[in-house]
């Protein structure tokens, strides 16, 4: 196919910018998948090997991987189930339901012994202890409560009971279980410790589950809060952006197998406006195939794409996370923004809002339970969403720093004279 000759059909168009969107092309990643595919093998195999817990920002496909590994565990024999934790909905309620259809497909398997109806005993009692109101008709089976198990009330007692007796009915019938957990930065410090602790009694009884899970990089610390002994049961990987080799192969082989080239001063202009994450990577691509008449895609075409990505990417990717802020937490990210991408020290944050560095306490303490920022370091705190500093100089580009401000590093963007009534106060 001649490649200079070939018009562009938005139909189809190879990028998928989405949240949790597979890639057409998942590069970078193989170290990755490849240590997934041990654990799976191991665990299935009755041998101990450390669970996984996924760390990165958003926008470097956490979701993405998690989908593969479950995809990967199904290849593989295993019962999977697959949740996404809420900030407002407790672990109980999130994964009764599904480890509930897991037990019933466990019960569709021809095999003796007695140990899928003792999972849907412990279950029953565990539905109690979370105080749930579900009857038989709910619950879909007439069976009494295994009485003295998962019914204590406290769940560091309850759900390793639970997971274990999900754990031997699966071994009973020669498969194995897969738990993936997406967002589990949002459980509760007491919910997390109950997970670790389920791991811990799985893996000293070598039974077959599993747990692969991903979240924001406060994970490690929390994990390590809740149980000091959550780095032996867990690999925490990181997920950082793609280097700029892969994100050219990200944009260059989708485009190729459609009949389409990408010029290399297209390929390094997208890499330098996304920093290499594959989130940025996949809207780059998507309206720059759009956008272009013919191929190749040129830099001139990367150019005129770029002010509708960033019109998609703050309308969508970054105002749903906006909205959800108070005035206070605006002002607190603003000034955070004034200093640039980051990671920037908690004490120049407070003096660009021109207050005492307690008085932000409480506002950080809230932005990173709502997943906007982390600390990489004592005394740091980044943006856990990349681009969003540039963000939020767009959408507040009106801005007052306090008189001991420290200036914005070389290259930042400059700051507007603010006018009367548009400066931003942490409260």
């Amino acid at each position: 196919m001649n490649l200079v000759e070939t018009t562009l059909d938005p139909i189809r168009n190879p990028f998928s910018p989405g949240a949790g969107a597979p890639p057409p092309e998942m590069v970078g990643r193989d170290p990755l998948l490849e240590q997934a595919r041990i654990l799976l093998g191991r665990v299935k195999q009755g041998r101990p090997e450390k669970s996984l817990l996924l760390t990165g920002l958003r926008g470097v496909g956490k979701t993405v991987l998690l989908n593969e590994m479950e995809r990967m565990a199904k290849t593989s024999g295993y019962q999977t189930v697959l949740l996404e934790a809420h900030e407002e909905k407790p672990l109980g309620e999130l994964i009764y339901p599904a480890l509930q259809g897991l037990l019933y497909e466990l019960d569709r398997m021809a095999a003796a012994g007695d140990k899928v109806k003792r999972g849907f005993a412990v279950l029953r009692s565990f539905i109690g202890s979370i105080r749930l109101t579900v009857g038989d008709v709910a619950l879909g089976l007439d069976i009494e409560p295994a009485k003295g198990t998962a019914d204590s009330g406290d769940l560091e007692i309850d759900l390793p009971n639970l997971l274990v007796a999900i754990a031997e009915a699966a071994h009973e019938r020669e498969t194995a279980v897969a738990i993936l957990i997406d967002e589990i930065q949002y459980l509760r410090q007491r919910e997390l410790g109950a997970l670790i602790m389920a791991m811990h009694k799985l893996q000293q009884k070598q039974l077959p589950l599993v747990l692969i899970a991903a979240g924001l990089p406060v994970l490690p610390g929390m994990a390590g809060e809740s149980k000091s002994y959550a780095e032996r049961l867990f690999d925490f990987p990181g997920i950082g952006p793609l280097s700029e080799t892969d994100a050219a192969k990200a944009l260059r082989d989708p485009a190729r197998e459609a009949g389409v080239a990408f010029q290399e001063d297209a390929l390094r202009e997208i890499y330098r406006l996304t920093r290499g994450y594959p989130y940025f990577i996949q809207e780059w691509g998507y309206q720059a195939w759009n956008v272009a008449a013919a191929s190749p895609i040129t830099l001139q075409t990367v150019h005129a794409a770029t002010p509708g990505v960033i019109g998609r990417l703050d309308g969508n990717f970054f105002r749903v996370r906006f909205d959800r802020l108070t005035s206070g937490e605006r002002s607190f990210l603003r000034a955070m923004a004034h200093l640039g991408p980051g990671p920037h020290r908690t004490a120049d944050i407070a003096a660009i809002l021109g207050v005492p560095i307690k008085a932000i306490g409480p506002v950080r303490s809230k932005l990173i339970r709502k997943g906007m920022i982390y600390s990489p370091a004592h005394g740091d705190m980044a943006f856990t969403v990349p681009l969003f500093d540039e963000f939020m100089i767009r959408v507040i580009p009106e801005f007052r720093a306090g008189p001991c401000a420290p200036s914005p590093p070389t290259g930042a963007s400059p700051q507007r004279t603010p006018t009367p009534g548009n400066t931003h106060n942490i409260s």
